[in-house]
């Protein structure tokens, strides 16, 4: 009788082209992400080669890391940026690759852009020098991050070298309670396992929790699965999946769709399927979270406190949180909502989605910015901006006191004009809370759109679930 197999299994299994499976393998690539960062090395050791792109009809490239987000008409500032823009424009020229470029009206961040054009599909294996390329994985597809000697090698080659990992499931049962949001979902999961808690690990996420997520909430929980220390993280495909997919423009249509969807569906995890690890989580033990310290897992419920350093298990825990605090520029024991922001940055591939937009402008509507904070929301892609124009919604950010810029990665990683400055305090809902992340002596605090919103009218952290949220198709309609 056949061994009931993982999404993860079927999809190793069915890209095999050289070597030994249960070792290391050479592994097909179906998609290949480029863009401006971690491009120009390796197409320079291409033509240092005389090599040529091996599949450029399989590789799409987006200019989002170093792109500004005002007005596209003003120039990038700094000279290194201009520079990489200008190369990935020439190599992709070149090399026949398509490239979304700044004046492209489908420009937006890459681990967008893909999904939204239906590029990224079940039983895929995706790959970009990009670590958050786990989003993808919310497809059900194989998707993580490559260094630029792989990058080179995808664009020689489509192959990669690559050996089997272990696999953890992590399985969400119950309903999310008001407020609590797939961001919160995945710091939650961070904070349970810690971030090396799926170290090289192939992370699936199922239960009825995760069955429940919209395709952006998978998206949102997939991507952060590399700040526990994940190789990858996947959803088994199902109906709304193939929901998602039907009509994009890479999705084929009429009696193709349908095999298409049969296709994708395959690629499931079987029922009964074994996983080397296991973890569950009670999604009604979830709150809306607040990061505190210098990594995802440093987080609290927002009517928490920042831990007191007694209260933590080992002197190693306690010797990182004294350092997170330090940088932080906070002290045990505080009460979350008793910290006060001087930005909020709503955006970035972990929440730039129309769904994201929509959760933040119902706190924002009606409401204003407060005096002390600066407040802006960037499009993860120019296709999410016109919809969200089309709603309304940015009339309601810039009505509240919110910047409504063009689409890029923008504040997320600091690469960019959008960037803290020292000892500046910003409520993001992007994915990283690093030192310096966004900006040199920037402190970053991960959050979920609503609850960044409402930091941004009240000009501290707050509770989402004591402010009142707008009916926005009513509030679009005053348009």
């Amino acid at each position: 009788m056949e061994a009931q197999r993982t999404a993860y299994h079927k999809i190793w299994e069915t890209h095999h082209v050289a070597g030994d499976p249960l070792q290391r393998m050479l592994m097909y690539v179906d998609l290949h992400l480029v863009h401006e960062v971690t491009s120009p090395q390796a197409f320079s050791g291409l033509r240092g080669a005389g090599r040529k792109v091996r599949r450029p009809d399989l590789t799409l490239a987006v200019m989002d890391h170093l792109v500004p987000t005002w007005e596209r008409s003003r120039e990038t500032p700094d000279p290194v940026g201009r520079e990489q823009l200008r190369q990935l424009s020439e190599n992709c020229t070149a090399a026949g690759i398509p490239l979304l470029d700044l004046y492209h009206r489908r420009q937006g961040i890459v681990h967008v852009v893909g999904p939204e054009l239906g590029l990224t599909q079940p039983g895929m294996t995706v790959v970009c020098g990009d670590s958050h390329t786990s989003t993808h994985g919310a497809f059900g597809a194989l998707a993580f991050g490559i260094g630029t000697s792989e990058v080179e090698q995808v664009l020689a080659s489509q192959c990669l070298w690559q050996a089997p990992a272990p696999t953890l499931e992590v399985r969400v049962e119950g309903q999310l309670g008001q407020g609590v949001t797939a961001k919160d979902l995945a710091l939650g999961i961070i904070r349970e396992i810690g971030v090396a808690g799926g170290q090289g690990s192939i992370v699936e996420y199922s239960g009825s929790t995760v069955r429940g997520l919209s395709m952006e909430g998978r998206m949102t929980v997939c991507n952060m699965t590399i700040e526990a220390g994940a190789r990858a993280g996947l959803v088994s495909p199902d109906q709304t999946t193939v929901a998602y997919l039907e009509g994009r423009p890479a999705v084929p249509r009429g009696h193709e769709f349908a095999a298409a969807a049969e296709r994708w569906l395959s690629f499931a995890s079987d029922p009964g399927a074994t996983f080397d690890r296991r973890v569950h989580i009670d999604a009604s033990q979830l709150a809306p979270f607040v990061t505190w310290g210098t990594n995802p897992s440093m987080s609290v419920p927002v009517g928490a406190r920042i831990p007191e350093l007694a209260e933590l298990p080992s002197e190693s825990a306690r010797e990182a949180a004294r350092r997170a605090l330090d940088y932080m520029g906070l002290e045990e024991g505080t009460v979350i909502e008793d910290i006060a922001v001087h930005r909020v940055f709503i955006g970035s591939c972990t929440n730039g989605r129309l769904e994201d937009l929509r959760a933040a402008a119902a706190i924002a509507a009606g409401r204003r910015v407060s005096p002390k904070v600066r407040a802006m929301v960037v499009p993860g892609s120019g296709a999410v901006k016109r919809a969200a124009e089309e709603e309304g919604l940015d009339r309601i950010f810039r009505e509240a006191g919110f910047e409504w810029l063009e689409a890029g990665c923008s504040m997320c990683l600091g690469m960019n004009p959008d960037t803290l400055a020292p000892g500046e305090r910003c409520a993001s809902t992007s994915n990283r809370n690093f030192e310096g992340r966004q900006g040199a002596g920037g402190r970053t605090h991960l959050v979920s759109p609503a609850m960044a919103a409402a930091a941004a009218v009240l000009g501290h952290f707050a509770d989402v679930r004591q402010l009142e949220p707008a009916d926005l198709g009513a509030t679009a309609l005053g348009r």
